[in-house]
């Protein structure tokens, strides 16, 4: 396995019943994919009674030849049944110390969630290492202990297990060793005091066999007692909208500029903290034309699977072409995947969450830096969606007419939430240069979405390739 040597308490686990977990779960991102569980290993151990805790990871190679993957899965054991668990049976084995255990997923299981942060608690303000495992405390940031672990139903990607009010544990599925952003960010941002995140507690990483870099494995986090969806406020904003037809979107009572206005505040505080707390390596900074040149390359990949895209492929084309011939562009950290979905509106404001950067890029390119604008095209590109998805949830056949006015409607709603971000995150109107970089970043998230609609959605490809319309069309 990649991330390390199996340690000599694995060779007992019974690889088989690993693959007919795996694709029941939400969180297991190779459904559809043909693979084999090749390896597994142990690589921490919790508790010295019943709940023992097993941090395993399990390595998945495809036989589509795709690169092997590693799935951290924690498990739980018991010597006898736990019924209140069969929706998270893992299988059964015999334990070199433990004789024969019932496996369960242990983020499933209230007793296990426990230990984790009981190890946290070990940590105090500094770095406890617990059964093979290595867990860290910011300074300044205080846990309850004894609060009892309720997993999240929603999360797909990863597991969250909530602590009472106080405190929230996110643990990585997929794992790739190294580092991972959304930990090293919001480390960055809560050190420096930031009010746009929820704040960091602490992590838990694999220690390195012989140096290198850690791998982490989990974090702990604030709990965000009042937080709203930023998408769910969008989109009941729109139902406001669309609810009252002789209401134009700035006389709406749901109306959504303050809040987007307040929502590039924040981005553009968030973007200033990251760039004065996080170091930029020289050497990975990307010339314009560079960054252009990998934006034509997606379009050219896109084109091959969207036959929308042809007739604007100029248009978007002259875009990327404005962008590579500026002189430079400033990069630095940032959110890599921002949207809707990840802001939280709370009693304190506005806060960002989910800084892993986009799930299906590899790690190592999630950590390079990039423009800010990219996070801004995100947001603009959300903004767009949110009424769209509103005329969908409504579900009213209505005549041609009726469905016009809507979209016109949902079109002002739109233009006018981006039209107050942005000038809330410029401070201003738009210079020459960063509208350039908006056209760019804005064309090549839309391209991305061209693809992404069409392969999953294909009734919603529509959206995009509107937007794409509206690129360089002034």
């Amino acid at each position: 396995m990649s991330a390390g040597t199996p340690d000599a308490g694995s060779g007992h686990l019974d690889l088989s019943v690993f693959a007919p977990y795996l694709v029941k779960t939400r969180w297991f991102g190779g459904k559809g994919r043909d693979f084999e569980v090749t390896a597994g290993r142990r690589i921490g151990r919790l508790g010295d009674g019943e709940p023992t805790l097993d941090v395993l990871l399990v390595e998945l190679t495809y036989a589509d030849g795709g690169s092997p993957e590693l799935y951290q899965v924690p498990l739980s054991y018991y010597t006898e049944p736990q019924h209140r668990l069969d929706h998270a049976f893992v299988g059964w084995w015999e334990d070199p110390d433990l004789g024969w255990v019932h496996a369960y997923d242990a983020l499933h299981d209230k007793q296990a969630t426990g230990l984790w942060l009981r190890a946290f608690g070990a940590a105090e303000a500094g770095t406890a290492e617990l059964g093979g495992l290595r867990f860290h405390r910011v300074p300044g940031e205080e846990i309850d202990t004894t609060a009892t672990g309720s997993l999240f139903s929603g999360e797909q990607s990863n597991s969250s297990v909530l602590y009472g009010d106080d405190s929230v544990l996110k643990i990585f599925r997929k794992v790739t060793p190294g580092p991972n952003p959304d930990i090293t960010t919001h480390d960055a941002l809560t050190r420096a005091g930031s009010t746009h995140v929820a704040h960091l507690y602490g992590w838990v990483e694999l220690a390195p066999e012989g140096g290198g870099l850690p791998t982490h494995l989990g974090m702990l986090q604030q709990f965000l007692r009042t937080a709203t969806d930023g998408w769910d406020l969008a989109l009941t904003s729109v139902r406001d909208l669309y609810a009252d037809p002789e209401v134009e979107a700035r006389e709406a009572g749901g109306d959504f500029s303050g809040e987007a206005g307040r929502l590039g505040e924040a981005l553009r505080e968030v973007h200033t903290t990251l760039h004065e707390q996080v170091p930029t390596d020289p050497a990975s900074v990307p010339t314009p034309a560079a960054i252009a040149t990998a934006m034509r390359s997606r379009l050219e990949a896109a084109l091959t699977v969207v036959p929308g895209l042809a007739p604007h492929a100029d248009r978007l084309r002259a875009a990327y072409d404005a962008l590579g011939a500026l002189a430079s562009i400033d990069v630095q950290t940032v959110h890599g995947d921002l949207h809707l979905g990840q802001t939280l509106r709370t009693a304190a404001g506005w806060k960002i969450v989910d800084f892993e950067g986009e799930p299906a890029k590899p790690l190592a390119e999630r950590l390079l830096p990039d423009s800010p604008w990219r996070d801004v095209a995100g947001m603009l590109r959300s903004f767009d969606y949110a009424p769209h998805a509103g005329e969908r949830q409504r579900q009213e056949s209505g005549d041609a007419e009726a469905l016009a006015e809507r979209r016109r409607r949902g079109q002002e709603w739109s233009a006018r939430n981006q039209r107050y971000f942005l000038a809330a995150y410029a401070g201003g109107d738009l210079t020459a240069e960063q509208q350039v970089l908006v056209d760019a970043y804005v064309a090549d998230k839309a391209v991305y979405e061209t693809v992404y609609e069409t392969r999953n959605r294909p009734a919603w490809v529509e959206i995009p390739l509107a937007a794409v319309a509206r690129i360089g069309a002034r």
